[in-house]
């Protein structure tokens, strides 16, 4: 395993050619495989400090939770992606408090939160790399509240297809409108009824549990330049 793990290290780490042998050993030994049954629930917000997460396969959503228990996606963790934000309590300065559902069969190399702790305080590389990846998941989440705030929901939609279509270098997006609704934090309702409009503009094909696109720069005309708000 330590094989493996140490050529995604090496891959996916930028500090890790900063490390001692003894700090590439508390790596090491502080690693381990972890399998996540879809649904599983792998990180509870403030009750939690597990450690960084190296996705190897499937898929993690990371979310917030209302007063009233509505939860708001932030963004999502594929193979190759890193979640700090669930080693939250190794960071002084970042305090928000996420949680990480497993929306696939998932396996992860976790790095406990206790070795991850020590190479903080212990190497200014790690700590850097910390902060940096910390910080571009803070960034994407207060973009994510922004477009919320101020996109309309056909807008939104319209990139979020597009998004869709970069990452899995498909035309076939097979989510279901719920869980289209539950990364967009929409509504369901509100899904249907623009995916509806969508076909009868000849953007989309809809299916049972998935749709095509057909009209991919009509949805960019439409998305816009979501930074110019």
């Amino acid at each position: 395993m330590q094989e493996n793990a140490s050529d995604l290290f090496i891959r996916t780490f930028t500090f890790w050619p900063h490390l001692s042998e003894k700090e590439k050993e508390l790596v090491n030994s502080g690693t381990h495989p972890v399998h996540y049954a879809k649904g599983t629930q792998v990180h509870r917000g403030p009750f939690d400090c597990i450690g960084v997460l190296l996705v190897k396969t499937g898929q993690l959503r990371v979310y917030t939770l209302s007063e009233d228990g509505r939860d708001v996606t932030l963004y999502r963790l594929f193979p190759g992606d890193v979640g700090i934000l669930s080693a939250s309590c190794t960071l002084d300065a970042v305090t928000f408090d996420v949680y990480i559902d497993a929306e696939d069969d998932t396996d992860v190399l976790k790095t406990d939160a206790p070795a991850f702790n020590r190479l903080v305080q212990q190497n200014i590389y790690v700590k850097a790399y910390a902060y940096e990846t910390a910080a571009h998941r803070l960034s994407e989440m207060l973009w994510k509240m922004q477009e919320i705030l101020f996109l309309s929901a056909d807008r939104r939609l319209a990139l979020f297809l597009v998004e869709e279509m970069e990452k899995t270098g498909s035309r076939d997006i097979r989510l279901t409108h719920e869980q289209i609704a539950r990364y967009m934090g929409s509504a369901r309702e509100v899904v249907s009824r623009l995916v509806k409009y969508f076909s009868q503009e000849g953007y989309v094909k809809s299916g049972r549990g998935h749709l095509t696109v057909l009209d991919a720069d009509g949805l960019r005309r439409l998305a816009g330049n979501p930074r110019e708000m």
